[in-house]
């Protein structure tokens, strides 16, 4: 097992807000869902704004470009303005004029967000395969986008033009439930196509270099739902994460989380800017103990043993008990399984976690 590898989450004394300059936050299903502010997120990013915390918005949806979404957080309370959001199109745009000649023709498969982008950056957008494009640009374009979008950027990508992603994120949340994202609509492309893109948005250090570029952060932390992108791309990058149970991630998909999708920390909701974390330590027998949980591995099984209401810390008494079983779990389901995740029974635990 190599030294980096996480085996627990991590430790705070102190408010996390007061120890990291910035936080890089996601927004779908972090900070809304649906278009709808996540419950407690307003609140919270105001009180860690007062307190000095610089908040960036980071999101690998290409969809708007960043002017229209600080309009819609400051629409729901949060204030924020175009230079505060980094989105995946202003990450493959950069990637694209790194390779391409500036005035180079990109052929579009995506929103308005990636166009600007694209013409930011001195690159010409284009609607058809036949207007002799440098570079195919593929980005989310809503759930009503065309298909005939998808067969020019097939035609285009099948005659040999190089081809760029700003992510591959499979799913999307939605005010309904899970819905197809980017990456779903890239696979359409690679199929119809056989090519294979470049992509810029997280995990990819593109995106990790568009953000730091746009910010300036020094000791930043990541915020997120997803493990895939969001917490990937904080290790990718080097710098700590926080997970929040408010989107796509739960505590079963946690357990199951191999070495560079573990967060430093993990909260339910925004609140756990606002507080220390705990972190388990190792008991001689084989367990894990924080607060009033213990958890162990028997026979291959994930245990809760103990969780003691109101014991640990978190953004309310039942949050932190919560919480403490939470890491204790990931403390022994990530110890047990080491490099690979681990693949025993976590049914039982789960259940007793959310008892």
């Amino acid at each position: 097992m190599t030294e980096d590898v996480r085996t627990a989450t991590g430790a705070s004394k102190e408010r996390l807000d007061a120890v990291y300059d910035t936080a890089l936050l996601d927004l779908d299903g972090v900070v809304y869902t649906g278009g709808e502010a996540v419950a407690h997120a307003v609140d919270s990013l105001a009180t860690a704004r007062e307190g000095g915390m610089h908040l960036a918005y980071v999101t690998n949806n290409a969809l708007r470009p960043p002017s229209a979404v600080a309009a819609h957080l400051s629409e729901l309370g949060v204030p924020a303005d175009a230079s505060d959001v980094i989105t995946s199109a202003q990450a493959v745009a950069r990637l694209i004029a790194d390779e391409q000649p500036e005035g180079s023709r990109v052929l579009l498969i995506g929103g308005e967000g990636l166009r600007q982008a694209l013409v930011e950056r001195g690159l010409v957008p284009v609607d058809s395969a036949d207007d002799e494009p440098a570079a195919v640009a593929q980005g989310y374009g809503g759930p009503d986008f065309p298909w005939s979008r998808f067969a020019e950027a097939g035609y285009a990508v099948r005659a040999g033009v190089p081809w760029y992603a700003s992510n591959t994120d499979l799913t999307i949340p939605s005010g309904r439930g899970i819905a197809p994202g980017n990456g779903a609509a890239v696979e359409v492309v690679r199929i119809a196509s056989g090519g294979e893109p470049k992509v810029a948005g997280k995990p990819l250090p593109p995106m990790h270099r568009e953000t730091i570029l746009r910010t300036g952060a020094k000791r930043p932390l990541v915020v997120g739902d997803r493990l895939d992108t969001d917490i990937e791309g904080a290790h990718a990058g080097g710098v700590d994460s926080l997970l929040v149970l408010t989107g796509v991630t739960d505590a079963a998909a946690l357990l199951r989380a191999v070495p560079e999708q573990r967060p430093t920390y993990v909260g339910r909701d925004l609140r756990e800017l606002l507080v220390g974390h705990g972190a388990p330590r190792a008991e001689g027998d084989g367990a894990w103990v924080c607060g009033g949980a213990r958890a162990r591995v028997r026979d291959g099984r994930l245990v809760l043993e103990k969780d003691r209401a109101g014991s640990g810390q978190g953004a309310s008494a039942g949050d932190g008990a919560m919480l403490d079983g939470l890491r204790v779990l990931c403390a022994a389901a990530w110890t047990a399984g080491g490099e690979r995740g681990f693949e025993g029974e976590i049914a039982g635990a789960v259940k007793a976690l959310e008892a």
